[in-house]
This record gives structure tokens, sequence and C-alpha cells, in this order.
């Protein structure tokens, strides 16, 4: 009997410890995961901010309100960042747990503004990686520069009176960064078309990834999701030609943007040749979630006819 009770206190109190293992475990891994999500989601702040301030920290200050503004700019833009990263479910950020999506985007983004700013770096401070990008951009947007091309509608853009070095400055910049966007669509292309993106990296949750898209809208969300598609890939095509075009019309009821700065320059034409890819990007994308859908939904009915065909025999 002794021996009995001996063995089951034995039990208990190996139970009891395997449990408090588990718990302290669970506890420890639960810490990791917080310290691991919040360190991503400060890093990724912190490269969105310094993507920002590079501009105005590599080209020559304009003033002091000038980095005043970016300065609060790029708080702004980290602190959105860090709290779209840091919760559990986005709210704006579309495709966040389908990589590698928004990482071409942000590469794509930071490759424009990080050439196009030493580029523009080279007037004032020649080195050998500036002469490099500008004899590269040269020669791009020299191949591009065709009649009714989007590079040829960035120069019209400039005033008249505009020097020849800032026509070839904006033709240099316009050049790479338009091959920039292309390379970045052309690869997230390949990403869906060669690797089965999104489904490659795991199961695919539609509405964890397309936040903005309200399901209960009306309609088919099928239907929706190929006319989403289908516009975003339109308006991305014509974008490039649009927005010289617009930019040329307006200016002779409002003054017309200065590419003599800079920085302007730079952020003006980095937004001319991304924001067309990004539509394009997310246009490719949301096809391809809709031939996911329209996937599943054939196998369901086909399993559906088979039983359906199995209870009639």
């Amino acid at each position: 009997m002794d021996k009995n009770e001996a063995h089951r206190h034995n039990r208990r109190d190996q139970t009891g410890t395997t449990a408090q293992h588990r718990t302290v475990t669970g506890q420890v891994e639960g810490k990791r995961t917080v310290v691991s999500h919040l360190t991503s989601a400060l890093a990724r702040a912190f490269l969105v901010a310094l993507l920002v301030l590079t501009p105005s920290l590599l080209l020559k200050s304009t003033g002091a309100d000038t980095e005043q503004l970016v300065v609060i700019l790029a708080f702004i833009a980290g602190s959105m960042t860090f709290i779209e990263y840091y919760g559990r479910s986005p709210s704006i950020i579309e495709f966040r747990f389908a990589p590698p999506y928004n990482r071409l985007k942000f590469g794509g983004l930071a490759a424009s503004i990080v050439l196009l700013t030493l580029i523009c770096r080279e007037a004032h401070l020649p080195t050998n990686a500036g002469y490099l990008l500008s004899k590269l951009g040269n020669d791009l947007g020299a191949a591009i520069d065709f009649p009714y091309s989007p590079v040829r509608l960035m120069v019209l853009m400039l005033p008249v009176d505009a020097s020849p070095q800032l026509v070839d400055l904006v033709r240099t910049a316009s050049g790479i960064a338009y091959m920039v966007s292309l390379t970045m669509m052309f690869i997230f292309l390949s990403c869906v078309r060669l690797l089965g993106w999104p489904t490659r990296s795991g199961a695919f949750n539609v509405w964890m990834n397309l936040p903005l898209f309200d399901p209960t809208g009306g309609g088919d969300v099928l239907a929706r999701l190929k006319r989403d598609a289908g516009l975003n890939i339109v308006l991305g095509s014509l974008l490039p030609f649009i927005i010289p075009a617009a930019v040329k019309a307006a200016s002779d009821l409002i003054d017309p943007i200065s590419m003599t700065d800079p920085q302007t320059l730079v952020w003006t034409v980095t937004a001319w040749a991304f924001l067309p890819a990004s539509m394009l990007m997310r246009g490719i994308a949301m096809s391809r979630i809709a031939d996911l859908i329209e996937e599943k939904r054939k196998r369901v009915y086909a399993e559906a006819d088979a039983d359906a065909l199995q209870q009639a025999y």
C-alpha cells in the first residue's frame, strides 16, 4: 500500500512538473514571438522613414522649412508603417501575408529613389557611381525617348525655356525610373506565372490580404475581383501617358512643377514611374486571386456533382 501510494504521489508530481514546464515554455515562446513581431515592425518603420529622408540627406539642402517638412513626413510614414505591421490584422496594406508582393514594391521604390538621388547628386558632387548611373540613364532615356513614348512626354512636360541640362537630366531620370518600375513588375509577374504566387508559400487568406476589399459590397465576389483587376491594369498602362499630359495642361492654369529643384525632380519622376507599375502589380495580383477562387469553385462544384451521382446510383 505504501509503495502504491508513493508511486501515485510521484506520478502527480511529475504531471504537475510537466504542466508547469509546458506553461513556462509557452510563455517564453509567446514573449519571443512578441519581441520578434515588434522588432520586425520597428525595422520596417525605420526603413520607410530612412527612404523618405534619403533625398534630403544626400542632395543639396533647399532650406530649413523643407528639411523640417521632410522630417515630419518621414516620422508620419514610419509611424503608419509600424502601426500597420505591429497589428495582427492589416487595415490598409494589401497582400501583407503574401510575400514578396510588398517587398518588391518597397525594393523598386527604394531603388528608384536612391538611383535618381545619386544621379542628381552628380551635378554638385561628382562620383564614379554617379557618373556610371548618369551614363546608363542617359542611354536608357535616349533609347526610350521616341515619339509618343512616356519618356518623351515627360520631356515635353518641361517649360519651353528649360535649359538643355535640365532636359537631359529629366530624360536620364525618367529612363532609369521607368526601367526600374518595369523590372519590378516583370519580377512579380514571374513570381505569379513561374513560382505559383501566392499559394507556393502556404494557404492564402483572401480577406486578410485584401483589407480594403468589401466582400459584402454587392454582386459576385469573383466578378468584382476581375473588374477591379482589369481597371487597375488599364489605369496602370495609361497613367505614364496621362500624368505628363495632365501636368502640361494644368500648367496654363497653375504654376507648373519646378523640376530645377533636385528633390522635387526625384519625387516627381519616381511617382510618375512607380504609381502605374504599382497599379499594374495590383491588377495582376487580383486577377490571380480571381483565378484561384474560380478554380476552387469548379472543384467544389465537380465534387458536389460526383456526390449527387453516387447518391443517385
